[in-house]
């Protein structure tokens, strides 16, 4: 394993994170800072607790998992097109650097950006809405296999992306949607029994309740079934990967 290869293609792409800082890091902050302050301190004081917790409390979970799922997988994907589109993926590809090794660089340093992200909105959180963590181990967990599943995603996505209009195809089409139908702002057991059950369709309603559930001790599915969906999409992720490579799909634009 060459892992000045992976330091290097880390450390590379955090010192662009943190060229671009505000677009990177300081704008989905404070984008999700606008729903605390409108669903959580405005809204959130005239609503009624939503199994034992405050509303503003209660949708910090889905929020923090809507920044993360939105962030991993821009950050990968635009990490591996961007020297795509500029042709500097030939030096990459002519360098003594395995498929596995530009992986772990391109995903390592994605999923590092985003719970860097993740744990600042939960700082951000607490200056307008009290909440308290129920299962600190179990939410670091959730926080860092997200974020490297979706990671990962995102390396994909960028892989088979040929223009900027796909890069965003997933993310605004399919992720943010389901995000916002699974239960972000809201409990899926408040919903007539008929959608409750085509709601579990949604694999995203796993993962904000699982992680909601490290916060209160209360979730909307079993915890167990959580962990499984998020553990069956990363091993899923990490064969389509293996797939692309073995099948010698390159990385060239």
């Amino acid at each position: 394993m060459n892992w000045h290869a992976i330091r290097a293609i880390y450390r590379f792409e955090m010192a662009r994170t943190f060229r671009t800082l505000m677009q990177s890091i300081a704008s989905p902050v404070i984008s999700t800072s606008l729903y605390f302050v409108v669903f959580g301190a405005a809204i959130g004081s005239r609503m009624g607790d939503i199994d034992g917790i405050g509303y503003g409390a209660f949708i910090i979970p889905g929020l923090v998992m809507l920044s993360l799922l939105n962030e991993s997988i821009s950050n990968a994907a635009f990490g591996i097109y961007m020297p795509k589109w500029s042709g500097t993926i030939y030096e990459l590809l002519s360098a003594p650097v395995s498929s596995m090794e530009v992986v772990i660089g391109y995903v390592g340093a994605a999923a590092s950006k985003s719970v860097m992200l993740g744990l600042l909105i939960l700082v951000t959180a607490r200056l307008f809405v009290p909440y308290s963590i129920a299962h600190p181990f179990w939410m670091l967990c959730f926080l860092l296999l997200t974020a490297l599943t979706f990671s990962l995603f995102g390396f994909i996505i960028g892989l088979w992306a040929d223009n900027f209009q796909k890069l965003q195809v997933v993310p605004l089409m399919v992720v943010t949607p389901l995000t916002f139908l699974g239960g972000a702002f809201y409990s899926i057991n408040m919903l007539p029994p008929l959608w409750q059950k085509i709601a579990l369709f949604n694999p995203v309603v796993y993962l904000i309740s699982g992680f909601r559930w490290s916060f209160y001790g209360v979730a909307d599915v079993n915890v167990g079934l959580s962990v499984l969906a998020i553990l069956g999409f990363l091993a899923l992720c990490l064969a389509v990967v293996w797939w692309i490579f073995r099948t010698g799909w390159k990385l060239k634009s």
